[in-house]
C-alpha cells in the first residue's frame, strides 16, 4: 500500500509546492489505514493546513485507495 500512496501523493504534490508547500510521506500502518504525513514548506505553518490534509490530501488518498482510513499529520 505504501507504493500507493507514494503514487498519490506524486500527484497532489504540484499543487502543494506551487503554494510553496511539500508534503513527506512518513508512515503507512497498512492494518489501521493510517497514513503519517509531514507537511513541509508554506504548508507546515500555514493556518489553512488542517484544510488542506483534510480536504485535500485525505480525500483523495480515500478514494484512490479505499485502505486509507485516515492521514495524520506529524
Amino acid at each position: 500500500m505504501k507504493e500507493k500512496v507514494k503514487a498519490v501523493l506524486d500527484e497532489v504534490r504540484p499543487a502543494l509546492l506551487a503554494d510553496g508547500g511539500d508534503v513527506e510521506l512518513i508512515d503507512v500502518d497498512d492494518v489501521e489505514g493510517i497514513v503519517k504525513v509531514r507537511l513541509q514548506g508554506a504548508c507546515s505553518g500555514c493556518p489553512m493546513a488542517s484544510m488542506t490534509l483534510k480536504n485535500g490530501i485525505e480525500r483523495v488518498l480515500k478514494e484512490a485507495i479505499p485502505e486509507v482510513k485516515e492521514v495524520v499529520a506529524l
